[in-house]
């Protein structure tokens, strides 16, 4: 799977107008165990409870009835659990969960996309990409600070971001290189899925 992603990747570098067909049918074996390692084990359990220990002890069945589920085009986002963590200034902040099976079937998703779209990252970009963080944004901002002689930092935030994504803008960017109906079908589960509070609602 790994020879296929990167395959994606060079075509993405090499051809930037290049839209991509066929990409629901790598949503197989190779890439579901890719996703599984590279899975947070310690992440709570979605709206059905099942934990990831729990699901490691029947991991090859699980495996094989997802990939099963998603080649008969059967596979269906599961509500998202909505729990409340605290922030530093005393308010709290939600958080979606959801189920293993979809944490596995995004990342697959997930891995693909980022072999298309890498390659149009600029180096000094650090938000969602792999292998980057905020460790190496402020390692950057230091040295361009001690080095440049830039004198001040401006930060901002754009308040409510994801709650305030405009998904049919979403799709559109995702069409400018990607021509897979099926693959948007599956992220718009996804973009659609209820929330369930912890009140039930």
């Amino acid at each position: 799977m790994t020879t296929e992603l990167n395959a994606i990747k060079f075509k993405s570098q090499t051809h930037p107008s290049h839209r991509f067909q066929n990409l629901y049918g790598l949503l197989g074996d190779d890439l579901l165990y890719q996703s599984w390692e590279q899975l947070n084990k310690r992440v709570a359990p979605g709206i059905d409870g099942i934990t990831v220990p729990t699901y490691q002890q029947a991991l090859v069945e699980n495996l094989t009835r997802l990939r099963l589920a998603l080649k008969a085009r059967r596979y269906r986002a599961n509500d998202i659990k909505q729990v409340f963590i605290p922030k530093s200034n005393g308010k709290q902040r939600p958080l979606g969960l959801p189920t293993v099976d979809d944490k596995l079937v995004q990342q697959s998703v997930s891995q693909i996309l980022q072999s298309i779209w890498e390659a149009g990252f600029l180096p000094n970009s650090y938000g969602y990409r792999p292998h980057k963080g905020a460790h190496q944004a402020v390692h950057s901002v230091v040295l361009n600070l001690q080095f440049k002689g830039y004198g001040y930092i401006v930060e901002a935030d754009i308040k409510g971001f994801f709650d305030n994504l405009d998904h049919d803008w979403l799709m559109e960017m995702l069409k400018q290189r990607i021509d897979d109906k099926a693959l948007f079908s599956l992220i718009g589960q996804w973009l659609k899925a209820r929330i369930k509070t912890p009140e039930g609602d």
